[in-house]
């Protein structure tokens, strides 16, 4: 079965977005989040910040990369809940890592914050539902 199928049989929230929303809103985050990302890196090539600045944006950024394969490729709900709990998580920790240096980099991230917020706890719910 495809994995537009796969997913579809899952039982979920009422409260689910449609794939289609789901879609539109990381759209939006994509170029926010790599506007951002590329930001930080310039600036600890610049030595503006230190390496260790960037490392939760590095980890956020594979284990962002990696939710789609981990979720529809491997099918693996446990594993892509583990996973986002890694993004959600170092969202907070790029946000507090960059605070003292660019202010604005941090105030960025609450939307992708907010929104992978609810994409954590939809994931868990679908997790552990089926």
């Amino acid at each position: 079965m495809s994995w537009m199928e796969w997913y579809n049989s899952l039982v979920k929230p009422e409260w689910t977005p449609e794939p289609a929303t789901i879609g539109l809103i990381w759209q939006i985050l994509y170029p926010i989040i790599a506007v951002t990302f590329l930001f930080v890196l310039v600036q600890a090539f610049r030595r503006k910040v230190p390496w260790k600045v960037t490392l939760p944006f590095v980890i956020n950024l594979a284990a962002n990369i990696a939710f789609t394969p981990i979720q529809f490729g491997l099918r693996s709900l446990m594993l892509a809940a583990a996973d986002i709990l890694v993004v959600w998580v170092t969202i907070i920790w790029m946000m507090i890592a960059i605070w003292q240096y660019y202010r604005w980099v941090a105030i960025a991230q609450v939307p992708y914050l907010v929104w992978v917020s609810i994409a954590t706890t939809l994931q868990l719910a679908i997790s552990f539902s089926n």
